[in-house]
């Protein structure tokens, strides 16, 4: 197969893109220019899309004997992900912009020009496996590392992009196999630190970046009651089950720490109340995305962060398309935006956007109002 190999500049898309060529793929690696103002360095783990960035997978193509390119993709990350992510916080939702990445540069913009220049499949250096499941279509597992997993992210391509994709990782047991791997291979990546958190936050201030895009909107910190507690300078930078920096002045009758309920964007409002406040046992969620057809009704479980662990579940399909599941026990901090990824064992069973989490009992949590 003709296979185009996303090279980050990072160990594992250099490792990925090394194991294409052993499988005796015909492999051309492009790094992708996300950033409109891309530093010199990258800043320590944070970040990526640098000129040292570029430079390290240039020199991990040479390593490996394939041609090399750099494609802008900057204007279409910047009006997807970027733009998405503050606009989905300005709306009191939480989103997760590695999900957005995935969903419209690797596996949208990427994919799509690979295969209008004849590319047959895209290989990424994700670590998730792709196997027949029991009915024999083509479907999306956990990788073999468990602590390493990125099936969440993922979940939101859907079977169609699924079929041109390689995930030459997805059986490393260890991300030390993976550097001992690239450093056999003479890749001088092999000991480069991971990225992590939101690469176009390099600094990790999230707050300030969105302060940067939104302005001071200075509104109040009430209880659930409506009682002022206290200030904030702009309601997008909170999210539920957040504690620090809610600033507020007056202690909890019961001296307990608070955490953030709802974030309410109509009103500039920020809710907080205890931890008990933010279980919920039922999470509403649209815009679906199915690896098959689901049944109206199925068991499950189900993840709501890429880091967090998957709880047992029954999921329903509504009538208008969304997905209502109930969850076995509870779970904590659930905000509207968030990826809910349902599973079937280690196997992917669909992806669908949280509007909403439920106390079965009481009502809504966390709806952005």
């Amino acid at each position: 197969m003709r296979v185009l190999a996303a090279l980050s500049g990072g160990v594992d898309s250099a490792v990925a893109a090394a194991r294409a060529v052993d499988a005796g793929h015909d492999v051309v690696g492009v790094h992708m220019a996300l950033s409109r103002s891309r530093d010199q360095f990258r800043t320590g783990s944070r970040g990526c899309c640098s000129i040292e960035d570029a430079g390290d997978a240039r020199r991990a193509a040479d390593v490996l004997g394939i041609p090399y390119y750099v494609w802008d993709l900057s204007e279409k990350f910047e009006d997807t992900v970027v733009a998405d992510f503050v606009a989905e916080y300005e709306a009191g939702r939480t989103p997760n912009p590695c999900v957005r990445c995935n969903e419209h540069i690797k596996f949208a913009t990427l994919l799509d020009k690979a295969v209008a220049l004849g590319f047959d499949a895209v290989a990424t250096g994700h670590y998730a496996r792709i196997g027949p499941s029991d009915d024999g279509t083509r479907s999306l597992f956990r990788a073999a590392d468990a602590a390493k997993d990125q099936s969440y992210v993922l979940a939101v391509m859907g079977p169609e992009r699924l079929a041109r994709s390689l995930f030459p990782l997805g059986d490393v047991v260890s991300k030390e196999e993976t550097r001992r791997e690239a450093a056999a291979r003479g890749l001088s990546v092999s000991a480069k630190p991971d990225s992590y958190d939101i690469c176009f936050v390099a600094d990790g201030d999230t707050q300030g970046f969105l302060r940067s895009r939104l302005g001071s909107q200075p509104g109040e910190i009430v209880d659930e009651s409506g009682a002022v507690l206290g200030t904030h300078d702009g309601a997008y930078a909170y999210t539920v089950g957040q504690r620090r920096g809610l600033a507020i002045g007056r202690p909890a009758p019961d001296g307990k720490p608070r955490y953030v309920l709802s974030v309410e964007p109509v009103n500039n409002r920020v809710v907080v109340g205890s931890a008990a406040d933010l279980a919920v046992d039922v999470v509403l969620a649209d815009r679906a995305v199915w690896f098959a057809p689901p049944a109206d009704s199925f068991d499950c479980s189900l993840q709501v962060r890429a880091h967090g662990a998957a709880v047992p579940a029954r999921a329903d399909l509504l009538p208008d398309g969304s997905v209502s599941v109930a969850v076995d026990g509870a779970l904590r901090g659930v905000a509207p935006g968030q990826s809910a990824v349902l599973y079937d064992g280690t196997r992917v069973l669909g992806q669908a956007t949280v509007t909403a989490a439920v106390r079965s009992s009481l009502g809504a949590v966390g709806a952005a109002r």
